[in-house]
């Protein structure tokens, strides 16, 4: 079961995961990354160096809809392979509740 990127992503975006994978399975969107379920070996590698504790296994109870957004917005969204710089207000944002109603946006980030 792959990884998953969750609710606490959204506005924070700090993207150390994406130099952490070591098969490029991240996509971004404007506010938030996900991870492509079928890409993802199940390493584990980037769920500790998230700084907002936003990537979980996939086994993890509650993260079925977050599965399901990863695998939709993997297959529109840009792969990005290198991180970028995160929001102004990231650590601001870290722990916000209710950020998929308020901040996520369904548009594309810009890749690299």
């Amino acid at each position: 079961m792959p990884y998953v990127v969750t609710e606490n992503c959204i506005a924070c975006k700090h993207m150390d995961c994406v130099e952490a994978c070591p098969v490029d399975c991240f996509y971004e969107g404007r506010s938030m990354l996900v991870i492509h379920p079928v890409e993802c070996i199940d390493c584990g590698i980037c769920e500790p160096v998230c700084p907002v504790d936003a990537i979980k296994p996939g086994t993890e109870p509650g993260v079925e809809a977050w599965l399901e957004l990863n695998r939709v917005y993997a297959d529109k969204w840009p792969n990005i392979t290198s991180k970028g710089t995160p929001p102004a207000d990231a650590s601001a944002m870290d722990g916000v509740p209710g950020k998929l109603a308020r901040f996520f946006s369904a548009e594309p980030g810009e890749g690299s």
